[in-house]
């Protein structure tokens, strides 16, 4: 399944012609090492690189009868080769060809992985500097809680993508390793300078310690990776899509001249990217599960994992990809509403500084179950009221003896809640781009 505005350059990768490509270069780089041992003859190199050659077509239509994909493709490519052919392959099992080869796919798809998630995080670090000092408020368990800016949201988005970059970067580097030593990993076949040659050559490693197949944990990191990208992904999907919704209207998905939201609703704007997004997201993490279900096969090898990566191996990386270049569409089009967030700000007449009022309460000197309880009376009371707190502790006596006119302001300065944004913002770029 590859889809729509997914780049061709990954569903090239995942495509049958690169595939077979692959296996081919593996072959050749395999008996080029041969041959430097002694192990083949020098003119049977030359002539298989002259010579070789393969047909999807064809190698599909043998592989209908021999039911082997591997022993189709080198009887493919033998029709080509003739009589050096019979030095193709020698002492390689089947998987040393296939799970190099994957090795191989997952470098070249990590590459364009990666670089989605850098064009990503240009697009968040530009968004959230332009909101740095955009107040709005912040929320828990979706209830009202202090004040926050909308670039601190953003930041912190893109200070998760980086850890997740840095993730993706190590199951890459623990997934694209190779094998070529034979049918249980002993190299009784082929000397380990085979291996080390084509692994090179290749730009990828060799498993430490190989059975008839590279190691199924490291495929389970990959994938597990991939559904972290993904979970982050969702993350930032559901405020956006809190923050769409009518009552709350602080930003939305852009809305497209032509576009229509509802078949039945003209009025309609849905978030139907980020909905998209968010499903997209599920997909991902069953794909590390089935990876995961991967890992335990019987003894030397069995052939389970082998029709799940076929199909999650590929579905996973055009996914990611996807999901990227979608995920930076809506970053980049986020329409902002700061006048609807001042309104949300305000709408609790002040409810948000009952924090600083506790602790200034606290320095004052009376107790903090005094205080908790002094502040939320006041708190309960202002909302059914819809009165402002900052004038019922005014008019409160008590507390207003207890606090200086200056301390008071100062507790309803929302000011305070953004002395740390620029900190904050240096930590998560380091220093470079604040």
């Amino acid at each position: 399944m590859i889809p729509r505005y997914t780049r061709k350059e990954m569903a090239d990768i995942w495509s049958d012609e690169t595939r077979y490509q692959i296996w081919l270069d593996v072959e050749i780089a395999a008996l080029e090492k041969m041959a430097d041992l002694g192990l083949v003859p020098e003119s049977a190199v030359a002539d298989v690189k002259e010579k070789a050659d393969f047909s999807v077509e064809r190698t599909q239509e043998i592989e209908e009868e021999v039911k082997h994909d591997v022993i189709a493709f080198l009887t493919n490519v033998a029709e080509h080769v003739g009589e050096s052919s019979r030095f193709v392959h020698r002492g390689m099992t089947s998987n040393d060809l296939l799970d190099t080869t994957l090795a191989v796919q997952f470098s070249r798809a990590g590459k364009l992985l990666t670089d989605g998630i850098d064009e990503l995080l240009e697009s968040i670090k530009q968004r959230a500097q332009e909101h740095r000092y955009t107040p709005t408020i912040g929320r828990s368990h979706g209830i009202h809680a202090e004040p926050t800016t909308f670039g601190l949201k953003l930041i912190g988005w893109y200070a998760e993508l980086k850890r997740r970059k840095e993730v993706l970067l190590r199951a890459l580097s623990a997934v694209t390793v190779g094998k070529l030593s034979g049918a249980v990993g002993t190299y009784h076949s082929l000397p380990p300078e085979v291996e080390e040659y084509v692994a090179d050559k290749l730009h990828i490693g060799s498993e430490t310690v190989a059975t008839q197949v590279v190691a199924r944990d490291r495929h389970a990191e990959f994938f597990t990776a991939i559904a972290q990208v993904g979970n982050s992904i969702e993350r930032w999907c559901v405020e956006i899509r809190h923050l769409q919704r009518t009552e709350v209207s602080e930003a939305a998905e852009s809305f497209q001249k032509g576009q229509k939201g509802s078949s039945a609703m003209p009025h309609k704007k849905n978030p139907i990217l980020t909905e998209n997004l968010t499903g997209l997201a599920r997909l991902l993490r069953g794909y590390a599960l089935s990876a995961m279900e991967n890992v335990a096969l019987w003894h030397e090898r069995d052939i389970s994992h082998s029709s799940v990566e076929r199909v999650i191996a590929p579905d996973a990386c055009l996914l990611l990809d996807f999901m990227l270049v979608r995920m930076k569409r809506v970053v980049d089009g986020l329409v902002v509403y700061p006048e609807a967030m001042r309104k949300n700000l305000d709408i609790t007449g002040g409810l948000y500084n009952s924090g600083s009022l506790l602790i200034a309460l606290v320095d004052a000197g009376i107790t903090r179950e005094k205080a908790y309880k002094l502040v939320q009376k006041h708190a309960l009371t202002c909302w059914e009221e819809k009165r402002s707190l900052g004038d019922a502790v005014l008019a409160d006596k008590e507390l207003s003896s207890l606090l200086s006119k200056e301390q008071l302001e100062a507790v309803f300065d929302e000011q305070r809640h953004f002395k740390h944004v620029d900190m904050i913002f240096n930590r998560a770029l380091q220093g470079g781009d604040a």
